[in-house]
């Protein structure tokens, strides 16, 4: 196992990364901007480097000079920021550090979402019908989309979370939506490439956890469902997917498997999804790092999916993974600092006071404690919390349980708009999709409000 990493990261992942190497005996050096400085739960690296300014955490070299100066044997690069960026992840093996996620290659092939269908679909996965390769210019989208026919879907090559991704109903939206995406897409991953693909209206987002040793051996850990989504931002995420053909997610399981085995494939990814109206699951991109939900499928495999990246990333492989059977349901929701009843307007500020629930099948992940301050630099996020069940039913009432208990003051959360979902009939059914509250937002609004 590493003795020293450098977590090049911030917040929730950071904190998230320095739990598991807490208690495998790992050093973890946390990095932090003038903006981040002052953050409590710094206190609990090894050691901190100072990198620059707010946008230091997209800064190759800042952070190289970091691991440098820590004398780290390795680089998590959590989610988000240069996680999914192949030079930075091959300038980090030049410097002969172990880069804790997949291979340059890999996240060549995987990162780059119009290359990542072209491959999968060689190894037998169907992706959604849509453009070839990037698309050079709004001229060739609109051919491209009429030949298609509306409604399309505009998407960043580089990078995930939603950054990037523009829904265009008519040819009069495109140029406006293909400028504002392409923008996003440059400030957030540094490539202002897109692609376009035909957009599944009414579709559930289902995605599989996999794990890859490098050497050939794959094993996919699961499934979740994060159909709950607004502006392409995830809210609320579980496992597993309430919905979903079990048979025809088997079987695109094991092509996925197949595939990633085929590629070598090492490391954490995700690889999304989405079913149609008639069942059928299509391939959308593959995420080649952890992901935010990553919590969902911890609670009901029992796994600590950090502690596997760290140990593929220096060669223990996967011999030693228990044999996988999820058991029991969980489900996330996404605690940020938005009020949702003034068009989810972020608010930053000051936490004044923090209560974060406990008790048993209930989990949460932050990095913030009462004192700290919410950049307006940054992501919203306050606080994951998971809850789990031996049933859906149970752990959607845990959920509503924690989130009630959940005290937050000095800035306006979105656990009033959680709360109104959990209740709402569609969702309990498993009957929502990812225009469920573009939907219902008025109802949820109403039933969210004091």
């Amino acid at each position: 196992m590493f003795r020293r990493i450098l977590v090049a990261n911030r917040g929730e992942v950071a904190a998230r990364v320095l739990r598991t190497c807490q208690r495998l005996g790992v050093e973890a050096v946390a990095v932090t901007t003038d903006a981040d400085s002052d953050l409590s739960w710094l206190a609990a690296a090894s050691r901190v480097e100072a990198i620059g300014g707010r946008r230091a955490y997209l800064d190759a070299d800042a952070l190289l000079d970091a691991a440098r100066r820590a004398r780290c044997a390795a680089v998590h690069p959590g989610w988000g920021f240069l996680s999914e960026n192949a030079s930075f992840a091959a300038r980090c093996e030049a410097e002969g550090l172990a880069f804790i996620g997949p291979r340059p290659l890999s996240i060549r092939q995987m990162g780059d979402k119009a290359v990542a269908r072209e491959t999968m679909a060689r190894l037998g996965l169907s992706p959604i019908p849509g453009s070839d390769g990037v698309v050079p210019d709004v001229g060739a989208a609109a051919q491209l989309a009429a030949g298609m026919g509306y409604p399309v879907l505009l998407k960043a090559l580089a990078g995930g979370g939603g950054r990037g991704m523009r829904r265009v109903f008519s040819a009069d939206e495109l140029g406006p939506a293909f400028a504002d995406a392409s923008a996003e897409a440059a400030s957030a991953f540094g490539d202002g490439g897109l692609y376009l693909e035909k957009l599944i209206v009414r579709g559930k987002h289902v995605e599989l956890q996999v794990m890859g040793d490098g050497a050939g051996r794959v094993e996919v850990l699961g499934a979740r469902e994060c159909s709950v989504q607004r502006r392409h931002q995830k809210l609320i995420e579980e496992s597993p997917p309430p919905g979903v053909d079990a048979g025809e997610l088997a079987a695109v399981a094991a092509k996925a498997r197949a595939a990633l085995s085929a590629l070598r494939y090492r490391g954490a990814g995700t690889v999304e999804m989405l079913q149609d109206e008639h069942g059928r699951l299509w391939f959308m991109e593959m995420n080649t790092r952890l992901q935010v939900e990553h919590t969902v499928t911890e609670a009901v495999t029992g796994l600590d999916l950090v502690e596997w990246q760290l140990r593929v990333a220096c060669n223990e492989g996967l011999g030693a993974l228990p044999a996988v059977e999820p058991c029991g349901h969980a489900i996330e929701c996404r605690v940020n600092a938005e009020d949702v009843f003034a068009g989810f307007r972020p608010c930053p500020g000051v936490l004044t006071r923090l209560e974060l629930p406990v008790g048993p099948g209930v989990r949460v992940d932050t990095h913030l404690a009462a004192g700290d301050r919410i950049s307006p630099h940054y992501d919203s996020m306050i606080a994951k919390v998971i809850a789990s069940g031996p049933t859906r039913e149970a752990a959607l009432d845990r959920m509503d349980a924690a989130l009630a208990a959940m005290v937050v003051e000095g800035v306006e959360t979105t656990i009033p708009l959680h709360r109104a979902i959990l209740r709402h009939p569609t969702f309990r059914a498993g009957a929502h999709d990812t225009r469920f509250v573009d939907t219902h937002i008025d109802a949820l609004l109403a039933e969210a409000r004091p």
